[in-house]
């Protein structure tokens, strides 16, 4: 891959990072990439380590955790809030990257995450593929 198409991935996963909320338009960021689908999803895997797809749900699970933590919001409200439209699959989601249903993360106390800075906690709790 050359520096011109790492520099565009970049771009794009900051992008994705940002409005992670926004629905996933493969096609128009495959576009800004100058790259087809295919070699765009390619492309995105080689440099990340997982397709643009994987990587924008376990953004969107982390941004769920932090919710999680700090509101009172319903399941249902989280989900919708971090871009997703089905709970099913949110819920699926986040109990096989977290290890544990949304309403059970929610319902435990995080008392340990208290007065640690946000780069740590986001480090500690980062959801992993198992």
């Amino acid at each position: 891959m050359n520096t011109a198409d790492l520099v565009r991935l970049r771009r794009l996963r900051d992008r994705m990072d940002r409005d992670f909320a926004e629905p996933l338009d493969m096609k128009r960021l495959a576009g800004e990439a100058l790259m087809s689908v295919g070699h765009f999803q390619r492309s995105f895997r080689a440099a990340f380590g997982e397709t643009p797809y994987a990587w924008l749900m376990t953004r969107r699970i982390e941004r769920a955790m932090t919710l999680f933590r700090n509101t009172d919001q319903s399941v249902t409200d989280v989900c919708m809030a971090v871009g997703c439209t089905s709970l099913g699959s949110f819920s699926s989601r986040f109990t096989e990257l977290v290890g544990e249903t949304p309403s059970a993360y929610r319902s435990r106390s995080h008392g340990e995450l208290v007065g640690l800075p946000s780069c740590i906690v986001k480090q500690v709790t980062r959801p992993t593929r198992g």
